[in-house]
């Protein structure tokens, strides 16, 4: 618009340069008419005039039209982040480049890792790490006491006698074994690139199906049935290969064109006698297939009396079910071409290629590269027995088969000065994307900041390239203030796996900066020369970028959770108004209902959280000098890592000298109770309740429960060897009346007043009692240390580490061969595992201590 004002502008200005040349043949004709001079130079002013006027009203009403553009270039411009302003700070995000958008995770190594094993609450899915993906899931149908039961998303309901990754690289191949009662399933992945290929490559999937009993006879168990599914994000529709599947005279599912890949399709290929249906659906949302198929089958059986799907797609599907029967056993390979541009033999080729004999070749050859790198990485061979050694596999395997992508806004608890004119109860986080390691996928299928920080000690020694993008989506998640939402549920599949109250994020409350175990790593690595000159060039460049990014994580931390002394510090976030909790729950701590004071103020003290806050320090103060920055900045990292050091100011915050044991330290009483109460309820029934009872009057002192929070100063190594409080530290952990047991530590001393209490009527203990792996392992590195120092208690420090480490290793591989699982908790008593199962979080952090890998 405004270049064709321009351009009419100039052709203007031509004309009156025309006129002038004009005026020139008229003084030619002036020679001949010089009685009409005056008039012809009054009718020349008039006609100059008359141009002149036309040139000023066409420019000024270009200039106007310049003018109006400029003022809707203002209101955009300056109006548009006036209302920004107005935004919480709480969802702006942090003000800096971002580090996923650094040359090491463009290129080669983003398309490497384009497709992948990324959905980790189903039993097997497939996806891209792009926000709207084509996604691909396998389900089936298990039989148990002669019912039909759908077999998709990981739960505990299903009661699978095991299943979970036995091999997984990370990259490009995976092998997964599932029991489900008499149904054995056996699923690969495998990812190839060739030149043919579009963007990412191609993969193929390998489904083996066994019966566990040969001696079945009931119809309902001979046959299985296994439902391949496609489903486009983006909503765009997917072409069916034809009317009626026929594999064995056209192995082609599906197709269609995505906008990385170009065009693909999907064949199926058997050397079994299979049944092939298909029905295709309509829908924004993945989130709730497993119902679709259901009711379309019910539909069926209800009409036929058939157990297969109908055949007919609703109008411009976005999702393709494929379903595969045959009489067990019997296997197939489902394979994903990209870049397909209609030569039909180059097709099949590269089909032939990820089906059959072929595929079975790659396969065994990824397997034994993925055993070969695991001795290499791990080098346990000569520490372990074979039934250790498979754990030790299936354990790395579950860690990187866990690996998800996400895409979403996390939802946050408004701000106290935010005004909210909406009806929800939350504002919105920017859409941001996540690559992370997840906990458990039956159970905790997303991302966890304090457990993240566990998984990468193990996923850096497999594959520094692939831990460096991790952290590096968790810091983009960054706010403009430092604060990274402890909890990703990004997405509607993951929102789904999430009761409501645990949903919103609340931007007071941090929790452990365990990532910096991960820096500490690779820092000590760098120094140590423990890298190859490429990875050493690429880590200590991640640094550099993602330095402003650790200080502002860092002063959130030492500002918004600061205490009310010099170098103390305390979870935000504790209930103080609370009439039913038994001791106020510290969520933010991830040590949850850990017993601290009894009445949460602003002059507690959090041992934890200033030992967590040191190593903070130390990896600050590395990385400045590892940059040379430490004349730029403002803040000195070795000053405050030297005040958190501070042996003496330590003791003097947190030490009992009577018994060489470090506590929190608020206002607090031991005499807090839960009792029943009755009350009439709405209707005027009677109603019992736990509620708390109080039964003196709290004063501010140290609180004195033994436990994992107690041997924070002994895991961060500070106390000095030649100590009597080391010693003091080891008689707690030894001691079987207080912290040992012949399976691992308790997180909470069998003497304390709250040992295995429950906190609320519907609340069991959790880390009062039962063993966690992150600690033990902590413990175990710090024995390990001091096991090594000179002092007077070196080779007691040994005999404890010797016992410790062989107690947990026998205990999770005994567990693992018993159950098929490892396990979120053990129990102190019996050893048996707890919680969560399939908990391939910290659990694996064994692995770790198999080959006694410390920091």
């Amino acid at each position: 618009m405004t270049g064709s004002g321009r351009r009419s502008a100039r052709s203007r200005i031509k004309s009156s340069t025309d006129d002038d040349d004009d005026g020139g043949d008229d003084s030619i004709r002036r020679t001949r008419q010089p009685n009409l001079k005056s008039l012809r130079d009054r009718s020349k002013r008039r006609h100059s005039s008359i141009g002149i006027f036309n040139i000023d009203l066409k420019i000024m009403l270009g200039v106007s039209v310049f003018a109006l553009l400029i003022i809707f270039f203002l209101i955009q411009h300056l109006v548009k982040p006036a209302k920004e302003l107005q935004r919480p700070r709480v969802v702006t995000p942090f003000p800096g480049p971002k580090l996923m958008d650094l040359p090491q995770f463009q290129g080669e190594h983003k398309e490497s890792l384009y497709w992948g094993t990324y959905r980790p609450h189903v039993y097997l899915g497939i996806r891209a790490r792009t926000p709207r993906s084509l996604v691909s899931g396998l389900m089936w149908i298990g039989v148990k006491d002669g019912r039909y039961h759908m077999r998709h998303v990981c739960q505990d309901s299903d009661e699978l006698s095991t299943y979970g990754w036995t091999q997984h690289n990370g990259r490009d191949f995976g092998h997964q074994v599932l029991v489900d009662q008499d149904l054995k399933l056996g699923t690969s992945f495998l990812k190839s690139k060739s030149e043919d290929s579009g963007y990412g490559g191609d993969w193929a999937v390998r489904i083996d199906v066994q019966s566990e009993n040969s001696e079945q006879n009931e119809e309902i168990q001979r046959n299985g049935h296994l439902f391949f599914y496609l489903a486009n994000e983006d909503g765009g529709t997917l072409s069916l290969g034809g009317s009626t599947l026929d594999i064995s005279e056209n192995s082609l599912l599906a197709s269609g064109t995505l906008a990385d890949v170009g065009g693909w399709q999907l064949h199926l290929v058997s050397k079994d006698s299979l049944e092939v249906h298909y029905s295709g659906f309509r829908t924004p949302h993945i989130h709730n297939l497993s119902e679709l198929v259901q009711q379309n089958l019910a539909a069926q059986i209800r009409k036929f009396g058939q157990l297969q799907l109908s055949d007919s797609t609703e109008d411009f599907p976005n999702i393709l079910v494929f379903q595969i029967s045959a009489r067990i056993p019997f296997k197939t390979d489902i394979v994903f071409v990209s870049g397909t541009r209609g030569d039909k033999a180059r097709v099949e080729e590269r089909v032939s290629s990820l089906t059959g004999t072929a595929l079975t070749h790659q396969l065994q050859d990824r397997q034994m590269k993925f055993d070969a790198k695991f001795e290499q990485c791990f080098k346990v061979a000569d520490k372990l027995e074979p039934e250790s050694t498979i754990v030790g596999k299936a354990v790395i395997a579950n860690m990187l088969g866990g690996i998800g992508y996400f895409y979403g806004q996390s939802k946050i608890s408004y701000p106290r000065d935010f005004s909210n004119k909406d009806r929800d109860n939350f504002i919105a986080y920017w859409p941001a994307e996540l690559y992370t390691a997840v906990p458990s996928r039956p159970f905790f299928p997303r991302g966890f900041l304090w457990d993240e920080g566990f998984h990468q000690l193990l996923i850096w020694r497999w594959d520094i390239h692939i831990c460096l993008d991790i952290l590096g989506h968790w810091l983009d998640l960054m706010n403009i203030d430092g604060w990274i939402p402890r909890e990703q549920i990004l997405g509607s599949e993951a929102l789904s796996k999430v009761p409501e109250e645990f949903v919103l994020q609340h931007p007071t409350n941090g929790n452990p900066p365990t990532l910096f175990l991960v820096v500490h790593d690779l820092l000590h690595g760098i120094e140590k020369n423990k890298f190859a000159p490429a990875e050493r060039n690429e880590i200590t460049s991640f640094f550099e970028h993602a330095f402003v990014r650790l200080e502002a994580w860092f002063q959130w931390f030492n500002t918004t959770q600061s205490g009310k002394i010099m170098g103390s510090y305390f979870w935000h976030g504790r209930d103080n108004t609370t009439t039913h909790e038994l001791n106020p729950k510290t969520l933010s701590s991830g040590l949850d209902d850990y017993p601290r004071a009894s009445h949460p103020n602003e002059d507690e003290r959090h041992l934890d959280l200033r030992c967590w806050m040191l190593l903070a320090a130390n990896c600050m103060d590395f990385i400045t000098k590892l940059l040379k920055e430490e004349k730029k900045l403002k803040k000195d990292y070795a000053a405050t890592a030297k005040l958190l050091s501070d042996f003496e100011i330590l003791n003097q915050m947190h030490l009992d000298p009577a018994n060489g044991a470090y506590f929190d330290f608020g206002n607090h009483t031991e005499k807090v109770w839960l009792r029943w109460k009755e009350k009439i309820v709405e209707g005027g029934y009677l109603n019992r309740e736990l509620v708390r009872d109080v039964l003196e009057r709290p004063e501010l002192r140290l609180v004195p429960h033994v436990g994992y929070v107690s041997l924070f100063p002994f895991m961060g190594k500070i106390i000095p060897s030649d100590s009597w409080i080391l010693d003091k530290q080891l008689d707690l952990i030894s001691n079987r009346s207080i912290l040992w047991t012949d399976y691992g530590l308790c997180s909470l001393a069998k003497t304390s007043s709250l040992y295995m209490k429950r906190n609320m009527e519907h609340d069991p203990p959790y880390w009062r009692g039962p063993i966690w792996m992150n600690m033990n392992y902590l413990i175990l590195s710090a024995l390990h240390h001091y096991s090594r120092e000179d002092g007077p208690y070196k080779g007691r420090a040994r005999m404890i580490y010797d016992d410790l480490r062989s107690n947990l290793i026998r205990n999770v591989v005994n567990n693992y061969h018993q159950t098929g699982f490892l396990w979120e908790q053990y129990d102190q008593k019996k050893g048996k595992g707890k919680g969560a199962r399939l908990f391939t979080g910290w659990t694996s952090l064994v692995l770790l201590i198999m080959a006694e890998a410390y920091s």
